[in-house]
């Protein structure tokens, strides 16, 4: 089975469990997630099954949406609510229009500097495990983009916004940065993906009736064909000799010119509407070289 499944991850499991659990539930050896979620979060998880761990690379550009919940007056090591406290103060005087000035500062590309507690390799190590060793080392900065920021309630010292961003920002570097500028300390109190690219947390499968799915033998009703994330490029349709030749790996002169939006890559398709592979422009050569080719799975 090649494909994608829209899971809408539950709060406690880390998004390793979830693909362990779809390895096991399907039998199928190649299966990896885009973008990973804290334990604590919650929401879009894709996990992609065969031939279509190959698509998440060009599913890591795409932008993702999140409704967070900020608790003002706390801020911690972890920048979440799972997190030692190192600061503690009294939110109540801070109003609605002084966090909305703050978060203005947030939209647009800024400089956010990575959590302590976060993936990130230094010198081989991952930075999380070096701050459950007690060390913290300094972290570069790195633009990020935050495409809209909005605040959809505030109840103190509870705000809640969403954020639709750009790959590699950190919803908790956000969390924390904006109790710093209010010179209160926040932390991430509860994080839900509610899309990522063209999955939304409405058509998300939940794990309990995913497992129902596999029980009952209709799985594969979930699983989405794995071009479906490269729905905005464009596409052409290859006669046989052309297949042939994309199939070997040799660039082909195509009746057609790159998008933009796309990043200089088109989806091809077999004459029998088969999806066949990505195909990258060679602006020098004027021709499309083939940089990912997918056996047909229903031959």
């Amino acid at each position: 089975m090649d494909g994608i499944l829209n899971i809408d991850k539950p709060s406690g499991k880390t998004s390793y469990r979830v693909v362990a659990l779809v390895k096991q539930l399907s039998g199928e050896r190649r299966v990896g997630h885009a973008g990973t979620l804290d334990p604590l979060a919650t929401g879009v998880l894709p996990v992609c099954l065969g031939q279509a761990t190959r698509i998440v690379e060009f599913l890591a550009d795409a932008t993702k949406t999140y409704r967070a919940g900020i608790e003002l007056g706390i801020a911690t090591d972890t920048y979440d609510a799972s997190g030692r406290i190192t600061q503690q103060e009294d939110p109540s005087g801070i109003l609605r229009e002084q966090v909305e000035r703050a978060l203005a500062s947030f939209r647009g590309v800024i400089l956010q500097t990575p959590p302590m507690y976060s993936a990130i390799k230094h010198q081989g190590k991952k930075l999380y495990e070096l701050a459950r060793a007690g060390i913290t080392v300094e972290r570069k900065s790195r633009p990020v983009t935050i495409h809209n920021l909005d605040i959809v309630g505030f109840q103190s010292p509870l705000v809640t916004i969403e954020v639709e961003c750009g790959k590699g920002t950190y919803i908790r570097s956000l969390a924390h940065d904006l109790g710093q500028i209010l010179g209160c300390g926040a932390n991430l109190k509860s994080l839900v993906r509610l899309r990522y690219g063209p999955f939304d947390i409405e058509n998300a499968v939940s794990v309990p009736r995913l497992e129902d799915a596999f029980r009952r033998g209709h799985w594969e009703h979930f699983v989405h064909p794995m071009d479906f994330v490269l729905s905005a490029w464009p596409a052409v349709v290859v006669d046989e000799a052309t297949e042939e030749v994309i199939r070997n790996g040799a660039p082909v002169a195509l009746p057609m010119e790159p998008s933009s939006a796309s990043g200089s890559y088109c989806r091809s398709y077999t004459a029998d509407g088969h999806f066949l592979g990505v195909l990258r422009f060679e602006t020098e050569k004027g021709q499309w070289h083939p940089e990912k080719v997918f056996q047909d799975s229903h031959q």
